[in-house]
C-alpha cells in the first residue's frame, strides 16, 4: 500500500496548511488544517477534514466494512449499516486517540443482535487493522442498535 501526500498550501500561496493526498489505487483525498488566528499563516481555512479526522473516518470505514462482510458471509439479510465515532485525544503532543467510541445502526431483515455483537467483536478483535492498531493507545468500545427493514 502506497500513498503520497503533498503540501498545496492556500490558493497557490504556499501558506495554509492544506495537503492533498493521492492514494496508491488512484484516488484522490484533501486534508486541511484548523484556522490559526494568531498565525493565520501557520494554519488552515477549513476547506477540508483534518488529518486525523481522517484517521477517524479511516477507522469508521474499516470496521463498517467487516460488519457488513461478516453478516453477509453468515447469510443474514443485512441492509444497512452506519458507525458514529466519538473520540477523545490526550491533551499533550502527540495527542493519540485515548478514547473511542463506536455505535453502530445496523439495519435488516430478522437480523439477530447476537449476530451484529459477534460481528462487530470479530472486527476489533481480528479484521480491522485499523481499530487493532488504534487500541494501542485509545480505549475503544462499541454499542449498536439493530433496526428491522
Amino acid at each position: 500500500m502506497e500513498c503520497t501526500v503533498s503540501w498545496t498550501g492556500a490558493a497557490g500561496t504556499r501558506s495554509g496548511m492544506g495537503f492533498v493526498a493521492e492514494t496508491g489505487s488512484g484516488h484522490v483525498l484533501t486534508m486541511d488544517g484548523a484556522p490559526d488566528a494568531a498565525k493565520p499563516e501557520n494554519g488552515g481555512q477549513n476547506l477540508a477534514p483534518r488529518p486525523m479526522e481522517t484517521v477517524l473516518a479511516g477507522t469508521g470505514g474499516c470496521t463498517a466494512y467487516d460488519v457488513v462482510l461478516i453478516l453477509k458471509r453468515g447469510r443474514h439479510d443485512v441492509r444497512g449499516c452506519s458507525v458514529r465515532l466519538t473520540s477523545e485525544r490526550a491533551a499533550a503532543e502527540p495527542k493519540v486517540f485515548t478514547k473511542i467510541h463506536m455505535h453502530f445502526t445496523v439495519t435488516g431483515k430478522d437480523l439477530a443482535p447476537a449476530a451484529v455483537e459477534r460481528a462487530i467483536a470479530l472486527s476489533h478483535e481480528k479484521y480491522c487493522s485499523a481499530s487493532i492498531m488504534l487500541a494501542k493507545t485509545a480505549e475503544i468500545t462499541t454499542s449498536f442498535d439493530v433496526i428491522e427493514a
